[in-house]
């Protein structure tokens, strides 16, 4: 039986786990996707708003000839690691549901059962954007993920959103020779847009490269056209591709699934736990990064969450080992 199973191999999943190994405790992870699946699903070359100092997992240096290190810079490093630190890592297996108590777990996955004594939920959120809710949303053209913008040369395309997922998108694909349209429910670009980043938007929008309707909602998209409500009134707008950057949010139904209840004072819905433990309502289940933010999936990054693997970590040790002892 495992001590402890964390669930998602993102960079804090990965510090949980390596944490809690060098306590002397058996841990494993369960990650339904690749390693660090989050980075691997980010836009090719995307650069980090962080320096490599605030990735860093385990003492484990980051090296790289950036700055601000790049997503590849990322992929190689947590692999790295995980690789040197000889973790126990089970990819591309779902977990379905948790049965049990703690100290007596049983991890239902899409490949079997795991026991353990304890659990760790490091699930993140970019697996699940925040729909529009419009007619057409599901249609092939339409994505909520950026990944480059070569495909897209000579096309009309919408970009929803005005934060800085959907600003570095809109600039690289006007670079790479897309027309592009922004689609934005505010009366401007986000002021939470990095600072090197708005003016640049700011600047192509006022040129005349960037089209931008502002105070504006989608109402529908179609296989060629997308349908918008601005100020003015109903708007049909032609496009080839539709990228809707709204955003992600934590797995609730996992959540729930588990048992995990929410802060009933927390308007986004994060997880109910104990700061001092990052353990939840539900006995030996713990929650640690950007999870434990909920909605709000700006409170937590790599940078502050992976902290929260040595805290879950120390109070494990002393439960678990403390309890062999007796």
């Amino acid at each position: 039986m495992l001590d402890v199973l964390i669930i998602g191999a993102g960079p804090v999943g990965l510090a949980c786990a390596l944490e809690t190994q060098r306590k002397g405790l058996k841990v494993a992870i369960a990650e339904k996707g690749a390693l660090v699946n989050s980075l691997v699903g980010y836009p090719t070359n995307m650069e980090f708003f962080s320096t490599p100092e605030l990735l860093e997992i385990g003492g484990y240096p980051f090296p790289t000839a950036h700055y601000k290190p790049l997503r590849e810079d990322a992929l190689d490093y947590y692999q790295r690691v995980a690789r040197d630190e000889k973790l126990d890592i089970r990819l591309h297996e779902k977990v379905l549901k948790l049965d049990g108590e703690q100290g007596n777990f049983t991890v239902s996955t899409s490949k079997g059962e795991i026991p353990t004594r304890n659990v760790i939920l490091a699930t993140g959120f970019y697996d699940l954007p925040n729909l529009l809710g419009v007619p057409g949303e599901d249609l092939s053209h339409v994505s909520h993920y950026y990944k480059e913008p070569y495909q897209h040369v000579l096309q009309h395309v919408v970009v929803i959103g005005a934060k800085n997922s959907s600003a570095k998108a809109a600039l690289q694909l006007t670079r790479a020779g897309a027309k592009v349209t922004l689609i934005v429910r505010g009366p401007e670009v986000s002021n939470s847009v990095k600072y090197w980043i708005r003016p640049d938007l700011i600047n192509r929008i006022a040129e005349g490269r960037i089209t931008a309707h502002f105070n504006s909602t989608v109402t529908a998209i179609h296989p060629e056209a997308i349908e918008i409500l601005t100020p003015d009134g109903p708007l049909t707008i032609p496009t080839d591709f539709v990228y809707a950057l709204t955003g992600y949010h934590p797995d609730e139904a996992l959540l729930g699934r588990f048992r995990v209840e929410p802060d009933p004072t927390d308007e986004a819905c994060a997880p109910l736990f104990n700061p001092q433990t990052h353990e939840t309502s539900r006995r030996g289940v713990f929650v640690a990064g950007t999870v434990c933010g909920g909605r709000a999936t700006s409170r937590w990054f790599i940078e502050n969450g992976r902290h929260h693997a040595q805290l879950i970590a120390a109070y494990l040790a002393g439960q678990v080992l403390g309890s062999a002892g007796q």
